[in-house]
Order: C-alpha cells, then sequence, then structure tokens
C-alpha cells in the first residue's frame, strides 16, 4: 500500500511540473526544444548511415539516463541548463568522432540539394533465368582459380545491398556484367584496382579498388595481410561474404561474419555461391 501511494505521489509531482513548465512557457522553451530535437536526430541519422547501430542506442541510452537523473534529483531543467549541456556536449563527441562522415553528408547535401542522397541498397533487383546464375557461378569459380593457380591476390565481396556508402564510394562504380576475363582483368597485377576489393552485387560487379575497414582482431594466422585483414573486418560490420585469394601462396579463403575457412575448393565455392544466388536457382538446386 505504501508503495502505491509513493507511486501515486510520484505521477502527482510529474504532473504538477509538467504543468508549471507549460504555465511558464516561453518561446525560446520551444525553440530550444526544438534545436535539441534536430541535433539528437541529426546525431542519429549519421550514426544510423555509417553502421554504427550500437553507438547510436548508447547515445540515446545515455540521454534518456541522464535525463531520468535530473529529475530523480530534481534539478530545475530549465534554469540550470544542465541537461540541454550534457546533451550538446555528447551529441558533439559523437559528430567529432564521425567528422569525415559529417563533412561528406554536408557536402552533399550542398552539391545535390534537390536529390535524396544515395544509399547502397539502391536499385532494383534483377531477374535472370537459372541458366544465367549457373553461367556467374562458373565465371566466378573459374577465375578464382585461375587467380589461385597464377598466385594473383584478390578479394571478393558478395554483397545484397547492404555495404556501408562509404565502402562504395571508395572504389570505382563499375556496373559490368560478371565474367571470367573482367574479374581476371581487374585483379590483374599492374591493373590500377587489383589492390581493392571488388564489391558484386546480384549479376553484376558493382565497383572495384574498394578499401574495407581492417579487423582488430589479432588471433589469426601470421600470413594474413592487408587483404585478409579487410576481407574479415567487412563481415563483421556488414553481412557479406567476402573470398580472399592469396598472393602468396594461392590459398582461397571465404570468410562469413569474422569466420575464416581456408582451403576453400571447388565444391566449398560452388556452394558458397549457391547460397547467395539461392533465391534464384531452380527447385532442385535448392534441395541440394
Amino acid at each position: 500500500m505504501y508503495g502505491l501511494l509513493t507511486f501515486e505521489q510520484g505521477l502527482v509531482n510529474l504532473f504538477d511540473k509538467v504543468g508549471a513548465f507549460f504555465n511558464d512557457f516561453q518561446f525560446a522553451y520551444g525553440l530550444e526544444i526544438f534545436l535539441l530535437f534536430c541535433l539528437i536526430f541529426y546525431v542519429s541519422k549519421i550514426l544510423r548511415d555509417n553502421d554504427a547501430t550500437r553507438l547510436m542506442l548508447v547515445y540515446w541510452a545515455l540521454i534518456i539516463l541522464m535525463g531520468a537523473m535530473v529529475y530523480a534529483i530534481d534539478l530545475e531543467l530549465f534554469d540550470k541548463r544542465f541537461y540541454i549541456y550534457f546533451v550538446t556536449l555528447l551529441s558533439m563527441f559523437m559528430l567529432i568522432m564521425f567528422n569525415v562522415e559529417v563533412k561528406k553528408s554536408l557536402l552533399d547535401l550542398r552539391l545535390n540539394p534537390l536529390r535524396p542522397v544515395e544509399k547502397s541498397a539502391q536499385g532494383v533487383t534483377e531477374h535472370k533465368s537459372s541458366e544465367d546464375v549457373e553461367k556467374c557461378i562458373a565465371d566466378i569459380i573459374k577465375a578464382l582459380q585461375n587467380m589461385s593457380k597464377n598466385n594473383v591476390g584478390g578479394l571478393v565481396v558478395l554483397s545484397r545491398n547492404n555495404l556501408p556508402r562509404q565502402v562504395l564510394q571508395s572504389g570505382v562504380r563499375i556496373e559490368a556484367e560478371i565474367s571470367t576475363q573482367m574479374i581476371e582483368g581487374i585483379f590483374f597485377p599492374k591493373s590500377p584496382l587489383h589492390d581493392g576489393a571488388m564489391i558484386i552485387r546480384g549479376h553484376k560487379i558493382q565497383a572495384a579498388g574498394c578499401f574495407l575497414p581492417l579487423t582488430q582482431k589479432i588471433n589469426y594466422p601470421k600470413d594474413f595481410g592487408t587483404r585478409h585483414r579487410a576481407g574479415i573486418g567487412i563481415t563483421e560490420v556488414a553481412n557479406v561474404t567476402s573470398i580472399v585469394v592469396s598472393e602468396e601462396t594461392g590459398i582461397i579463403s571465404v570468410i562469413k561474419q569474422g569466420n575464416v575457412q581456408r582451403y576453400a575448393d571447388y565444391d566449398t565455392l560452388k556452394s558458397v555461391l549457391k547460397d547467395y544466388y539461392w533465391h534464384e536457382l531452380p527447385s532442385t538446386d535448392k534441395k541440394k
């Protein structure tokens, strides 16, 4: 009973404070609330667009937690400005962490004020026949195995329109049909794009020469260089599959969610690619 009375008293105090706030409401209060909301919205958008969802949740949690603390210790919120200062400083800290992304978003807005910001998930899914799917799979496997035999390094990312936008912006957009010759040509040692990653989206080579985030983990074999660390890193931040061909050993590795499967042979590669193109395969292959 005592707990119920305490809860009711707390609600009464809350409504009294809300009522007192609106009784003394001024235009400046409304402007401050609006600007604070815009700041929180912009910071959340920057974090979401750069795949920092967990950091965005921490940001919201800190804002809510500090608001609850301010209310619990009975601070006069709009007199001491403590809460507004806290949210502003926290937001500035987040924006400083992503200062490069903030500059890019502002530049995109200035150069293209009437065009919505391009997302990596744009484009309409193309529907291909089972023969086209099998040809894509065969061409990719043939290119990877030829590169493996000749010790030509390569990094291929199988994307489902879920890569961070900055990854695509770091390379060269190609939008070319998949073929063995095209893949081998891009990764040819003297090609200007051979050091970066190739992004395959559906039946197209979407981009090449892309730079990927490197994994920060250290519990991997010593012969894993930058290409392997990049192939692992991108699977840690996006739900994609990467395939790495080692330039030193010719070993093909398949990477999913940070897990590396080395010495991938024909059957392994075919299984991975069939899983990627699963929705477009004939029913007989799906059962297999």
